[in-house]
């Protein structure tokens, strides 16, 4: 994943000076720090309709998916697609983010000698990803990750990639992720001691309390991957689905 992920962004979220008064909506977080990890695709449907800038436009609202956006998500509706003002909340925006490094992989896959092996790998490293999101789901894609081998892949990959997408948009709540970490908790309950399982179930249930970010709790159960080299859970995408410098799980 050398490559960066290209990503289309409305122009003026870069800064570029193309809305109806002449103006920009310059965001700091998608140029300054998620900038880092994509290759932007500025669009300007307007602009590049010939309307000039400024435009009269007398009262401008904005009610509801643009004309563009909605034609996108029509033919590509497994395509990540977020609007900028939904990003300003943290929890959407991870949500988004998650979606936009989980479709690369997914692409990456498909694009790639798509075996019912690779499938299998590819469904294991995601499932604590998917049961954050939709335990429901997880499990259907379990299911239909089964029948691989079985069926045509032909008949398999474009299911899964709906339903995978599917179960990725769904919200990772603070009650989902808890039932993650005390999963993952369960593969360290005969190598822990007594202090150990009660920093752990501590740790956990602050955060479940919103007293603290996620990140503590994903940082001590690394620890116990590492030190007791746990092989499934080591590389889950559910520890980084991410990059870190994101810090999308830093906030309570």
């Amino acid at each position: 994943m050398d490559e960066k992920i290209k990503l289309g962004i409305s122009s003026c979220l870069l800064g570029n000076k193309v809305r109806f008064d002449g103006g920009h909506k310059f965001d700091p977080f998608l140029v300054n720090t998620l900038g880092h990890f994509v290759e932007y695709v500025p669009v300007c449907p307007d602009v590049e309709s010939g309307f000039p800038v400024p435009r009269e436009e007398g009262m401008a609202e904005k009610n509801g998916v643009g004309i563009f956006a909605r034609a996108l998500m029509e033919r590509l509706p497994l395509l990540p697609v977020e609007e900028e003002g939904r990003l300003q909340d943290i929890q959407l925006r991870e949500n988004f983010i998650v979606r936009v490094f989980a479709y690369r992989r997914w692409r990456e896959l498909v694009d790639g000698a798509a075996a019912a092996g690779r499938l299998v790998d590819f469904q294991r490293r995601h499932k604590l990803l998917l049961m954050a999101h939709s335990l429901e789901m997880a499990r259907q894609l379990g299911k239909l990750t089964a029948l691989a081998g079985a069926r045509p892949m032909g008949d398999i990959l474009p299911a899964y990639e709906k339903l995978f997408m599917a179960a990725l948009k769904q919200k990772a709540t603070v009650r989902k992720n808890v039932n993650v970490l005390q999963h993952m908790f369960g593969y360290f309950k005969k190598q822990l001691d007594d202090f150990e399982k009660k920093e752990l179930l501590a740790v956990i249930e602050n955060y479940r309390q919103n007293l603290i970010p996620l990140i503590v709790p994903l940082t001590l159960l690394k620890h116990y991957i590492d030190k007791f080299k746990q092989p499934y859970l080591s590389d889950q995408y559910y520890l980084d689905p991410h990059p870190l410098e994101l810090k999308l799980r830093n906030h309570a």
